[in-house]
């Protein structure tokens, strides 16, 4: 029996495929495992670095110690100043002057009191004299009549007027020394008057204990000097000038005499050197601020009452260092993420001196190794990454 075209197509097709079927297979990729993506990762490296832990803080110049110029002889107006303010005035320099008439003239009355008085003296001298004559010769004639008296040539009345005599004048010599003992007196209170007044004299002329800076005046010409009231002058001593800055109650522990610092002040771009001076011993218990004194080497650039800041240099270090973005502190401490063949790590850092953008390392790291840059990447300690050098910012 003939076969059918259909059967004879089919059979063609099933033929057709059969030997297709083969180079088919040929051009079918062969199948492979996919390569993991790695998270890339931003890392520094922990190097030696030269670190200063220092406390900045701020406050108002003022001066080291100022002295009150006050005039020492009341109810006398001023004949003249010599000083203005910001003049620089030595040790003993008259800065103004009283005006002396009334305490001339009475230094004038008060010595014809002691001319009348040493007059007086020398008449007391003679009268004194005279009394001493005059109780010899009382004596002598009671001793006269006493014994005439024993021998009964004289009368008993006689003799008893005679001792009355004699002790009469004894009195007048007594009487008359105590007459000089007061005038004598008298005179020393009128020397020592005048003494008084030759020391307000002398200090019409107002002067100033120590060299300095006048930093204000008070005093007018013909104003009257008045010891109780505003001080004609204030010194600064020795022109000295100081900083005195708030310091937080956690840093002022940090702080000693001896200290060495750098000072800005307001509207200049210089720094000035300065040497800490004296710490407050007590803290405010409001503001919790005490007071650091930090004097200024070269006061000339300076004036009081301006404002300016302090950076008080504690200590200087030379260790393994950090970024701050590449530490994270916590109430369990710090802790860093050190990198190993793209492996993450992490580790327990102590940590030092706070300089800046850098904290100082001392347990945990040593120099050379790296780090993740930003500690709170989202990274678990074993997690493998692509570690990417951090590019250094292009200063200005």
């Amino acid at each position: 029996m003939a076969l059918t075209p259909f059967r004879f197509l089919s059979t063609t097709a099933i033929m057709l495929s059969f030997l297709a079927a083969p180079a088919a297979l040929a051009e079918e990729p062969a199948v492979t495992t996919p390569k993991q993506n790695l998270p890339a990762i931003v890392i520094t490296t922990a190097t030696m670095r030269k670190l200063v832990d220092r406390v900045v803080a701020t406050g108002t110049v003022k001066a080291v110690e100022e002295i009150y110029i006050q005039p020492q002889v009341d109810g006398l107006s001023i004949r003249s100043l010599n000083a203005d303010v910001g003049d620089k005035v030595e040790a003993n320099s008259t800065l103004a002057t009283l005006n002396e008439d009334a305490l001339i003239l009475q230094k004038s009355q008060m010595q014809a009191t002691r001319a009348k008085g040493e007059a007086s003296l020398a008449q007391l001298h003679a009268q004194l004299a005279e009394a001493h004559a005059n109780a010899e010769e009382a004596e002598l004639q009671r001793v006269r009549a006493v014994t005439m008296g024993a021998k009964g040539t004289m009368s008993t009345s006689s003799v008893e007027q005679a001792n009355a005599s004699a002790a009469a004048n004894k009195a007048r010599v007594g009487s008359a020394e105590q007459a000089i003992a007061v005038a004598e007196a008298d005179l020393k209170v009128t020397d020592s008057q005048i003494a008084d007044t030759d020391l307000k004299l002398a200090r019409t002329g107002i002067k100033t204990p120590v060299a300095g800076t006048v930093a204000s005046r008070n005093a007018r010409v013909g104003a009257i000097a008045n010891g109780s009231g505003d001080p004609l002058f204030t010194i600064i001593r020795d022109s000295q000038l100081e900083l005195v800055v708030d310091v937080s109650e956690s840093d002022i522990t940090k702080i000693a005499t001896g200290q060495k610092a750098l000072i800005s002040l307001s509207g200049s771009r210089e720094k000035l050197g300065g040497t800490v001076r004296l710490v407050a011993p007590v803290v405010d218990s409001v503001t919790r601020l005490g007071a650091v004194h930090i004097t200024i080497d070269e006061g000339d650039k300076a004036r009081a009452g301006m404002y300016g800041s302090a950076e008080i240099v504690i200590r200087q270090e030379e260790g393994v260092s950090l970024p701050l973005t590449a530490v994270n502190s916590d109430e369990n401490g710090s802790s860093a993420r050190k990198v190993e063949n793209g492996v993450v790590k992490f580790v327990n850092v102590e940590t030092g001196i706070q300089d800046g953008a850098y904290v100082e390392i001392l347990k945990g790291l040593t120099a050379g190794e790296d780090v993740v840059a930003k500690a709170g990447a989202y990274v678990r300690d074993g997690d493998h990454i692509t570690p990417v050098r951090e590019t250094p910012q292009a200063s200005n």
